[in-house]
């Protein structure tokens, strides 16, 4: 099925599920920044059924794209199940799918310090032409040492698939979508943060906040 009939679905299934929501005391995210509201993927990756629907749409996201890898490896600690599940699907799914034909690779949190660079970041590294899996992206630090990690074994990294970006830009203004891009890759995030807070209608006090916070760090201004 066509991906632009699909996004309502996958929209309806971040905002039922709370994925996207608000402080009313702010945070400081990993990136150092304050902010009254969150993307936070992690319930759905600790349950088996929706983590089933969340893999379900990254492949009809893929196809839709007409990307072919031939592994999906999900960014440590965060995407790791994302990456593990999406490929055991993905593989399946082929007629091809038989002994030593697709990999099922899993990154350390922590790399080991010695051996050589596969056993060094990996449980298994991946192989071939290569999805990076990602939940969601602030300044992008984690999938871009990722994709270093990744780049010190030559793989074809075909894509990074984010599942929300958080439209904002680095501290060097630029986009993570650029960065991602200067490295030879290409960007797709499945959701945009800035299309899904409007829908979820903040009070006066923390919709300013979340304004003013864009006007901040946005790749272009919030208006609720």
């Amino acid at each position: 099925m066509k991906w632009k009939i699909l996004k309502d679905s996958f929209i309806n299934f971040i905002i039922e599920n709370n994925i996207i929501g608000f402080f009313e005391e702010p945070i400081i995210l990993k990136s150092s920044r304050e902010s009254y509201w969150y993307v936070n993927w992690r319930n759905i990756a600790e349950d088996v059924y929706l983590i089933d629907i969340l893999t379900n749409f990254i492949i009809s996201f893929v196809k839709d794209l007409k990307l072919d890898p031939d592994c999906f490896f999900g960014v440590p600690e965060g995407a790791t199940k994302l990456g593990v599940i999406t490929q055991f699907k993905w593989a399946k799914q082929h007629n091809n799918y038989r002994k030593g034909i697709f990999p099922l690779p899993m990154g350390r949190a922590l790399p080991k310090k010695h051996g050589d660079p596969k056993d060094k970041f990996f449980v298994g590294p991946p192989k071939g032409k290569v999805i990076i899996l990602e939940d969601t992206t602030t300044t992008g630090g984690s999938l871009i040492e990722c994709i270093e990690n990744l780049q010190i074994l030559n793989l074809n990294i075909i894509a990074a698939i984010v599942l929300t970006d958080r439209n904002e830009k680095r501290d060097d203004r630029k986009t993570v979508k650029q960065v991602i891009n200067e490295r030879g890759i290409k960007y797709f995030p499945m959701s945009n943060a800035i299309e899904i807070l409007p829908y979820l209608k903040p009070n006066k006090a923390l919709a300013k906040h979340i304004e003013d916070y864009f006007k901040k760090y946005g790749t272009s201004n919030l208006k609720f």
